[in-house]
């Protein structure tokens, strides 16, 4: 039981340090700026609906997910 916990914990810790690491590289990569981000400006007022953005790390994370679970 302790093992099996621990070895979750560090599956977690892992998908939690890729999340941050895609948050650090992902102005350099590009996120927030594909061609599916929408973006409405009127005076002040900024709306911004990163589409494409969620559909890359959907799939990016998807796959990890996969790849954890299936051990």
């Amino acid at each position: 039981m302790e093992r099996e916990l621990g070895r979750w914990l560090i599956a977690l810790g892992g998908v939690i340090m890729l999340i941050g690491v895609i948050f650090l590289a992902g102005g350099r990569l590009g996120l927030g700026r594909l061609p599916g981000d929408l973006q409405w400006t009127r005076g002040s007022v900024r709306i911004y609906a990163p589409l494409g953005t969620c559909l890359v790390l959907s799939l990016v994370l998807t796959l990890v997910l996969n790849l954890i679970a299936r051990r």
